[in-house]
């Protein structure tokens, strides 16, 4: 039987919903909180979720994806009583089913909801990704990183191109392998075009090839990679970075499989499957004339985003530990211990290179410390370290509220430090001993003329007595 889970903080409603799906023969359970809903999620295995946006303890469109990442991932309907769209494209683009308002037919569509939404699960799991999905060195459990892998194995199932979007650093070349290898192509080619890194004088011989004598220093025929990609996978790095006579001649051949080596008057095929990658913004380069929309419709007819390091830095100490373990078995070194705070000075990073960033600063801290059998913090660079003590500072000031007296969270000079933590022992000093002078120079160890100076010279002494008895 299928399970449903209603969060909302109408109480009426609430029942109501309750009553009416499990009449019509679900097993349904109600939450009033967002923190009850997901206490309830985490417990038991829902397959859907109804969830109100304005709860008393937060807001149910930021916490679309608390729900879906449980272990169930059941799917979320969202409803809601003051509907926007710009609540709705948060809505779909956090992965929710559907949005709905709680008036006009709520009531009346709530069965046709739940049944479309959990045949379309139903249908969904059937094709979900293999248990022993080929991740190559795709390396993390976070939540972010299993979504792309489900989508790996979804984009695996079917030959419709595949459009990688992500961050340079983030690793769209290993998910574009993943994908071939999980496909029907896998025991054929798998062949990289650095769009980049061609000249622009050189793409086309290098995609189509030539015959002999095509031009000057054409001695001999060669085939080009789309003709080495058939049966398996061309896949294109910086697509975006293609130029604009070559995505018409390219659009052609993508449509009709075929191409023509420079000089030959005759066509060849290919039966080759697309996977175009690329770190730009390609609506815009559309925007600015630099990029087909023709092509880039075609190219996208599966688009995957990866995630940037900063947005799954659950996966940060399992990737250090893959990196450090490959460094040592290539020096034939026994594996290295990795402290606690080598790890967390890593998490704290922004890592705007990405997973490519942390490869390379990981070989540099392996190439100084190869004798060593411990990764200890010191041993990262030194801006590391200072980020590291400015964000520990920062965290330590927040604690005392520093922020209030220093303006807003900058870090301060020592000397308005001390000055904060002085007033601030000598206020809480004097709360402590409930205005007792006696106690107070007791636990202190101040003198009475020195805590009564610091008190007058912090404000701290009572309604009319400062200036007196000086």
């Amino acid at each position: 039987m299928d399970r449903i889970l209603v969060v909302d903080d109408e109480e009426l409603l609430l029942d109501t919903l309750v009553r009416l799906l499990r009449h019509a023969g679900y097993q349904v359970d109600g939450a009033l909180t967002l923190k009850e809903g997901l206490a309830r999620a985490d417990q038991e295995n829902y397959d859907l979720i109804f969830l109100d946006v304005e709860m008393p303890d937060g807001n149910g469109l930021a916490s679309i994806e608390d729900f879906k990442t449980v272990d169930s991932k059941p799917e979320v309907i969202i409803i809601t009583g003051k509907g926007a769209s710009d609540g709705a494209e948060q809505a779909i683009l956090s992965g929710a089913w559907a949005y709905i308002c709680k008036g006009g037919d709520l009531i009346k569509d709530l069965r046709l909801l739940a049944t479309r939404a959990l045949q379309y699960r139903a249908e969904k799991n059937k094709a979900a990704r293999p248990i022993h999905l080929h991740r190559d060195h795709i390396i993390g459990n976070s939540p972010k990183l299993n979504q792309c892998l489900d989508l790996v194995a979804q984009a695996a199932a079917s030959d419709a191109s595949v459009l990688i979007t992500g961050e340079t650093g983030t690793g769209k070349e290993l998910f574009a392998k993943a994908i071939h290898k999980n496909s029907r192509r896998a025991a054929h080619n798998f062949i990289i075009v650095d769009c980049a890194a061609l000249p622009e004088n050189l793409i086309e011989s290098t995609l189509f090839g030539y015959v002999k004598g095509a031009f000057t220093g054409a001695e001999q025929q060669r085939e080009g990679l789309i003709r080495l990609a058939d049966g398996g996978t061309l896949f294109l790095d910086e697509v975006g970075e293609l130029p604009l006579h070559l995505q018409k001649v390219f659009l052609r051949v993508l449509q009709e499989q075929s191409f023509r080596p420079i000089g030959s008057l005759k066509e060849e095929r290919s039966d080759f499957r697309l996977i175009a990658a690329t770190n730009r913004n390609i609506e815009e380069s559309i925007a600015q004339g630099l990029f087909r929309s023709d092509l880039y419709y075609r190219l996208q007819a599966f688009t995957l985003h990866i995630p940037s390091l900063a947005e799954r830095k659950e996966d940060i100490a399992l990737l250090t530990r893959h990196f450090i373990n490959r460094l040592c078995k290539r020096l034939r070194l026994p594996p290295k211990i990795i402290s606690p705070e080598f790890i967390e000075h890593l998490e704290e990073y922004d890592w705007p290179g990405n997973v490519r960033q942390l490869q390379q600063t990981l070989e540099q801290v392996f190439a100084t410390t190869i004798q060593q059998n411990t990764l200890f913090a010191n041993h990262l660079p030194k801006h590391f370290r200072i980020r590291h003590a400015r964000a520990d500072f920062v965290q330590q000031a927040a604690k005392i509220n520093i922020a209030d007296s220093t303006g807003g969270g900058t870090l301060p000079s020592w000397k308005e430090y001390k000055k904060h933590c002085e007033k601030q022992y000598i206020k809480e000093l004097m709360t402590h001993c409930d205005g007792k002078i006696k106690t107070a120079c007791e636990i202190s160890n101040l003198s009475r003329a020195r805590l009564y100076q610091l008190r007058e010279k912090y404000g701290l002494l009572p309604s009319g007595k400062a200036g007196a008895n000086r």
